[in-house]
C-alpha cells in the first residue's frame, strides 16, 4: 500500500488472521489503518469447531483474581483488535504507537460513510480460499459468545446502504442532464467558437 493520511479498510468477506497480519505490518510503518465492518470478518473452519475453541479461550483466567485477565472481548472489533496486538510488540514505545493508530468498528459509522474504502486482495476469502471451505463469520461466533448488538449493526447497515441508493440513483440524474446539457451546448457553438476554445484545451 501506497502511503497515505489514513488507510480505511472494508472488513466485509477479508479473512481475520491474513487481514490482521497485514494491518499490524501497516501499523508499525508508520500509517493510520482504520478497518470497518469488522463483524463481516470470516475465519476458517466449521463454525462448530470455531466454538469449541473460542469457549476454551474464554475458560483461560487468573485464579487469584480473573479481574487482572486475561480479558475475552465479545464484540467483533474488539476481537479483531486484540488479535492485531498479538502481532505488534505492544509493550514496547514503537509498538504501544502503532496500536494507538488502529482503529475497528462494526458497520460503517457516518465519518466513513463517505470515503473511499478499501480491500486488501491477499487477505480475500474469495481469492484466498479454495469454493468449498467451511468458514465462520465473526458476527455469529460473537453473537453465540455474548454479544448484544448484531440486530442493532444490521439495522443501522440496512438505512446507510437505503441512504446510499437513493445517493446514486439522484447523482446518475445529474450526470444524464449535465451530459445533455454539455451535448446541446456543443451543438450551438459556432465554428470560430469552436476553434477558439480548441486552441485553450477546452
Amino acid at each position: 500500500m501506497a502511503y497515505e493520511k489514513e488507510i480505511v479498510i472494508d472488513g466485509k468477506d477479508h479473512l481475520m488472521g491474513r487481514l490482521g497480519s497485514i494491518v499490524a505490518k501497516q501499523l508499525l510503518n508508520g500509517h493510520k489503518v482504520t478497518v470497518v465492518r469488522c463483524e463481516s470478518l470470516v475465519m476458517t473452519g466449521h463454525f462448530y469447531r470455531t466454538k469449541l475453541k473460542y469457549q476454551a479461550f474464554l475458560r483461560k483466567r487468573c485464579l487469584v483474581n480473573p479481574r487482572k485477565g486475561p480479558y475475552h472481548f465479545r464484540a467483533p472489533s474488539r476481537m479483531f483488535a486484540r488479535l492485531v496486538r498479538g502481532m505488534v510488540p505492544h509493550k514496547t514505545a514503537r509498538g504501544s504507537s502503532a496500536l494507538n493508530r488502529l482503529h475497528c468498528y462494526e458497520g460503517v459509522p457516518p465519518a466513513y460513510n463517505k470515503v473511499a474504502r478499501q480491500v486488501v486482495p491477499d487477505a480475500l476469502r474469495a481469492l484466498r480460499l479454495p469454493p468449498n471451505r467451511k468458514v465462520t463469520v465473526i458476527s455469529r461466533l460473537a453473537t453465540e459468545m455474548g454479544w448484544k448488538y448484531a440486530g442493532v449493526v444490521e439495522k443501522l447497515e440496512a438505512k446507510r446502504k437505503a441512504e446510499g441508493k437513493a445517493y446514486f440513483e439522484a447523482k446518475k440524474q445529474l450526470l444524464a442532464k449535465r451530459a445533455a446539457a454539455v451535448k446541446t451546448a456543443k451543438a450551438a457553438l459556432k465554428p470560430a467558437q469552436a476553434q477558439i476554445l480548441a486552441a485553450n484545451g477546452f
